[in-house]
């Protein structure tokens, strides 16, 4: 037994193993240790865990905070002998012989599987990842997010399993109370949904079975503007009908067998031809060079997304496995697609080789595979060369006529492309640094080629966020620069759809012509049906024309078309306020909530939580969230509301008032 035991689901806890509590007071020290314990036996170098703790130092003094912070570790560490933390001039990891951890004893036992093992495991999961954890440091804010996510899906996926196993073994307690359980961290979650109804109806309890579907069909309308799933609709009519005989393979609860590809995967697929491009492997000499090959397959993303004829996964979600050893089914089945592209980019000197190979999800056969060679000029001909590749392969009916419409160069300069890539992998990081740094790169983009469109539409996205977060430093320098940058990207757009949305979204929310904006919306999307960013701020820009129900039907299907997308809080945070704007306050809460899980210090959507709370008769909650809102921005006041949403005046109004009864200061 290891001498002490660390806790990291839910808030944490660190004690000796007879169960004496031993404070780590710091908070940089707390997310140090369980940056060590994750994943277990990892070793990290020293660097890597300096930038992620301390990234607004320079790199001496960083190390130097890791220095101390691990002596002071040590120190609180002293009950066990020897101690867990063992370190070099260079790495540090933990020994799991010194240490145990619940997130280390969670992963074994679902490697190990079976009911009473997935009990166990789903038992330790006690909450998300170091909730209310202190810690505002950019570069950890990005790591907890990503592990949180990866923690919550392994949780919600021992769940199912679980209802499903349990059902099958004849033991209906146990099922329902994971079912309750997932649940509470996802009410859309319809393995639940019907494990519940089975239930009811075994128990004789039809009606309550019934109610159950009613209430589920009615929110994912509502909230995703989808229908459930066909097994659970004929779930629902063999216990209306009076016909249940109790659970068949056709109510099969758990997720599909991935060596069977009969049954559907969830999400389902998409009647049309659907894939996923994941990203190439660098092959480089340099490493530097990643943001090549990530700009690179970005692009043939882009180009396959405008085919009408294909349903093709946004670039975020495909992006959540790169750096994994992942099994193609297992991606199929995430992300509901029959198609996986996967490949490598070795870029050296002047020469470029990319290899690409076209797997079926379903079977994990190879389909299509090919090398294509070239010099960095011919860069949008390889691309075009991949695109044409794989659109053949999976959907051969495609018109040449439309093959050739979607081949665009962004760029005649390949200087400008090359800063439009380095922007874009800074822009995908997110913290107020690397936006910083995308702007300047993005403008070194434009000025090498003035009529680059997406570049000029890339950096509006880079000015909305930086007002979306509380991150402006001039308000009106940057108000004007962005306008002519979102008028610029729109005029030169032409087909460019990647301009025209991000152009459209800065003139609605940045510039205040929300026609406008959403005018041009809707030509990216009549351009590109599967741009899930486009779909997306559609659903912003409806919700300030004050049409919530428009809205919450584009946000889902922006999320189904990039349905485990780190920035899914952005989607989130509009569902809440479509609710608001609906004035369904309970669920608008509900919404931002999952949002802040997501990202704790997103300021809409805690701004949408307070009001809702307030209009909800939720004085409380609605107190702290406007404090927390004055903690991250404490300038904010009722009067700079408008500046931040440009809603229809009475909605605005409705707002305001929300949010000055949720104890927000008028000026």
């Amino acid at each position: 037994m290891a001498a002490l035991e660390l806790k990291l689901f839910g808030e944490f806890e660190l004690r000796r193993a007879g169960g004496q509590a031993i404070d780590l007071p710091a908070q940089k020290e707390r997310a140090l240790l369980a940056v060590l314990a994750l994943p277990p036996g990892a070793i990290h170098s020293r660097d890597k865990l300096a930038s992620l703790l301390w990234s607004d130092r320079g790199d001496a003094q960083a190390r130097d905070s890791l220095k101390h912070a691990l002596y002071r570790l040590r120190q609180c560490l002293r009950p066990a002998s020897p101690s867990p933390i063992v370190a070099d001039r260079r790495s540090v990891r933990l020994d799991a012989a010194g240490l145990s951890s619940d997130v280390a004893s969670f992963e074994q036992l679902l490697a190990v599987g079976g009911p009473d093992v997935l009990e166990q495991a789903t038992t330790l999961f006690r909450g998300d990842l170091l909730e209310g954890i202190g810690v505002r440091d950019p570069a950890f804010e990005d790591w907890l997010l990503v592990e949180r996510q990866r923690l919550r899906r392994l949780a919600e996926d021992a769940l199912t399993n679980l209802i499903a196993q349990s059902m099958a073994d004849g033991a209906p307690k146990r099922a329902e109370v994971a079912a309750r359980r997932l649940l509470a961290l996802d009410p859309l979650r319809e393995a639940a949904c019907r494990a519940m109804m089975q239930i009811h109806a075994e128990a004789s309890q039809a009606p309550q079975a019934l109610k159950l579907y009613e209430a589920l069909r009615d929110r994912l309308h509502r909230e995703l503007g989808v229908k459930p799933e066909p097994q659970t609709v004929q779930l629902y009519e063999s216990i209306r009908q009076g016909q249940y005989k109790g659970a068949t393979p056709s109510h099969a609860l758990s997720q599909p067998d991935p060596d069977d590809p009969a049954k559907p995967p969830h999400p389902s697929l998409p009647s049309k031809p659907s894939i996923a491009v994941l990203a190439f492997q660098n092959l480089s000499d340099d490493p530097e060079q990643e943001y090549f090959a990530d700009g690179m397959v970005e692009e043939i993303i882009i180009a396959l997304s405008r085919f009408h004829g294909l349903f093709v996964i946004g670039r975020n979600s495909s992006f959540t496995y790169k750096g994994r050893a992942v099994d193609v089914k297992q991606v199929g089945r995430e992300l509901g697609v029959r198609y996986v592209l996967e490949g490598t980019v070795r870029k050296h000197g002047y020469r470029v080789r990319i290899t690409a190979q076209l797997i079926d999800t379903s079977t994990g056969g190879h389909i299509w595979a090919d090398r294509f060679d070239g010099r960095l000029e011919d860069i949008f001909d390889l691309q075009d060369q991949v695109t044409a590749s794989v659109a053949g392969a999976i959907a051969p009916k495609l018109e040449q006529a439309e093959i050739a419409r979607v081949k665009r160069k962004p760029t005649e300069s390949l200087d400008a492309y090359d800063y439009f890539l380095r922007g874009m992998a800074s822009l995908h990081q997110g913290t107020k640094e690397s936006i910083e740094e995308a702007l300047r790169v993005l403008y070194g983009a434009i000025e090498r080629d003035s009529d680059f469109a997406s570049a000029h539409g890339m950096a509006t996205w880079c000015y909305a966020l930086r007002k979306w977060n509380g991150w402006t430093a001039d308000h009106a320098q940057e108000a004007a620069e962005c306008a002519h940058l979102a008028r610029q990207a729109v005029t030169l757009a032409k087909d460019d759809a990647v301009a025209l949305c991000t152009g459209g979204f800065a003139l609605a929310f940045y510039v205040g012509d929300v026609l406008d904006g959403a005018a041009c919306i809707d030509r990216a999307l009549a351009l590109n049906p599967n741009l899930a960013t486009a779909w997306h701020f559609g659903g912003w820009v409806s919700v300030w024309l004050g049409e919530p129900e428009v809205a919450i039907k584009r946000v889902g299907r922006a999320m189904r078309l990039s349905p485990v997308d780190p920035f899914a809080f952005l989607a989130q945070g509009s569902i809440a306020l479509a609710h608001f704007v609906a004035g369904r306050y309970d669920e608008a809460l509900s919404w931002a909530q999952r949002s802040i899980r997501e990202r704790p210090n997103f300021l809409p959507s805690i701004r949408i939580y307070a009001a809702s709370c307030a209009m909800a008769g939720r004085q409380e909650e609605a107190q702290k969230a406007i404090a927390r809102v004055r903690q991250l921005n404490p300038a904010f006041c009722v009067s700079d509301v408008k500046a931040v949403l440009p809603a229809r005046p009475h909605d605005l109004a409705r707002y305001e008032k929300a949010l000055l009864k949720a104890g927000l200061p008028n000026k």
